[in-house]
C-alpha cells in the first residue's frame, strides 16, 4: 500500500498540471452550466448539478486509477477491450432503453450508462494498435483496418445514433491518415465513410430526418425540428459581446431553449457570457485539445501516437458539431459538449481516455524511465 501512495505521489508531482488544471476548469464551467440551464435552485438546476459533481468525482477517481495502471496495460489488452465494448453495443440494441427515439442506453440499477461513449476509448486503443501492424499503405492492409472498424460504426448506426457514428468514422479517417501511406486513397476513405453514413439514413426515425432537413432551412419547421435551431440562434445572439450575466439568460429560464442542460449547453453559456466568454472558452478548450495531441510527440511506442491522434480527433469533432450546431452550421445530432454537457457516460469516458493520456505524458519523464 505504501508502494502504491508513494508512486501515486510521483505521478502528482510529475504531472502536467496545467494541463489537469485546464481541465478541471471546464468541468467547473460545466457544472456551473448546468446548475444555470437547469433554471438554478428554483428549477432541476441543483439536482443535476448535484449528479454531474459526483460523477465528475467518479470520473477524477477512475482517472487515476488507469493513470496508475499505466498506458502500455491497455495497449496490450486493446483488442480484447474493443471486443467487450462490441458485446455492450449488441447487448443496448436487445435490452437497453430506449431514450428520445434511440435505444442507446443500459440500464444498470440506479445507472444509465452509454455503451457507444466508452466504445470511443477502446475503439481508439484497437484501431491505434491494429494500425501498427497493418500499415494501410496499400489497399489490402487499408481494407484490413477499416474491416475492424466497421462493425463498432454499424451498431452504433442501428440504434440509431449518427452522432456517434460520425465520430467514430471521423476518428478512423483521422487514424488511418495519419498512419501514412494512404494519401492515394485518402479521398476513396473519405467517400467510404460518407457512404457509410448515407446507409445510417435508412435506420433514422423520421424525427432525426426531420433534424437534418432543417438544418438547410429551419422555416420549414419553426414550431418542431427547426424550432430547436431557431431557440438556440437566438440564445447566442442575445448574448452579444459580454452576456447579460450569470443565471440571467432568458431563453433557458424560460424554457424556450429545449434540452438545455445538454445538446444545448453551449447556447446557455454564450447568452450569460456572451462572446468573450464562448471565446476564452474555446481557446480554453484548444490549449486543452493541443496538450492532449503534444502528449505523443516524444513517445516512441507509434501505437501511442496513433491513439492520441484519434482521442485529440473524437474531443475536436464534438466540441466543434456542438457549438455549430447551436448556431446553425451544423445539424442538431444530440451529441455532448465534452467536459461542459450533463452526462455521466460522457465524462467518465473522457477521463478514462485523459488517464491514459497522463500515463503516456509521464512516460516521458526520466524519472518513470
Amino acid at each position: 500500500m505504501d508502494d502504491v501512495q508513494g508512486n501515486l505521489i510521483d505521478y502528482l508531482k510529475n504531472i502536467d498540471k496545467f494541463f489537469c488544471l485546464s481541465v478541471i476548469i471546464l468541468v467547473l464551467v460545466g457544472i456551473f452550466s448546468i446548475y444555470s440551464a437547469g433554471s438554478g435552485a428554483s428549477g432541476i438546476g441543483k439536482s443535476l448539478a448535484l449528479r454531474q459533481s459526483i460523477w465528475a468525482v467518479v470520473s477524477i477517481f477512475s482517472s487515476l486509477m488507469v493513470l496508475m495502471i499505466g498506458y502500455k496495460w491497455f495497449m496490450d489488452w486493446a483488442y480484447a477491450i474493443y471486443a467487450v465494448s462490441l458485446f455492450f453495443l449488441v447487448l443496448v440494441l436487445v435490452i437497453g432503453a430506449v431514450t428520445k427515439g434511440a435505444q442507446s442506453w443500459l440500464a444498470l440499477g440506479p445507472f444509465h450508462l452509454q455503451p457507444s461513449e466508452f466504445g470511443k476509448v477502446a475503439f481508439a486503443l484497437a484501431m491505434s494498435k491494429h494500425m501498427v501492424r497493418y500499415t494501410p499503405d496499400n489497399p489490402v492492409r487499408l481494407a484490413k483496418v477499416t474491416a475492424l472498424g466497421i462493425p463498432a460504426i454499424i451498431l452504433v448506426l442501428i440504434q440509431p445514433d449518427l452522432g456517434s457514428a460520425a465520430v467514430y468514422s471521423f476518428m478512423l479517417f483521422t487514424g488511418i491518415l495519419v498512419a501514412g501511406g494512404i494519401n492515394r486513397y485518402s479521398s476513396s476513405l473519405f467517400a467510404g465513410c460518407l457512404a457509410m453514413l448515407s446507409v445510417g439514413w435508412h435506420f433514422l426515425k423520421d424525427y432525426q430526418k426531420l433534424r437534418l432537413t432543417v438544418f438547410l432551412n429551419p422555416s420549414i419547421d419553426p414550431l418542431g425540428a427547426g424550432y430547436n435551431v431557431i431557440q438556440s440562434r437566438i440564445a447566442v445572439g442575445s448574448g452579444g459581446f459580454f452576456g447579460k450575466g450569470y443565471l440571467q439568460g432568458m431563453q433557458s429560464k424560460l424554457h424556450f431553449l429545449p434540452e438545455p442542460h445538454t445538446d444545448f449547453i453551449f447556447s446557455v453559456f454564450a447568452e450569460e457570457f456572451g462572446f468573450m466568454g464562448t471565446l476564452l472558452l474555446i481557446v480554453l478548450l484548444l490549449l486543452v485539445l493541443w496538450r492532449i495531441f503534444n502528449a505523443g510527440r516524444n513517445v516512441r511506442d507509434i501505437r501511442v501516437k496513433y491513439f492520441v491522434v484519434m482521442i485529440t480527433a473524437w474531443l475536436f469533432f464534438q466540441s466543434t458539431e456542438c457549438i455549430a450546431m447551436s448556431i446553425g452550421l451544423m445539424p442538431v445530432t444530440g451529441l455532448p459538449f465534452p467536459f461542459i454537457s450533463y452526462g455521466g457516460s460522457s465524462l467518465l469516458s473522457i477521463f478514462l481516455s485523459l488517464g491514459i493520456i497522463a500515463s503516456i505524458q509521464l512516460s516521458t519523464v526520466k524519472i518513470f524511465k
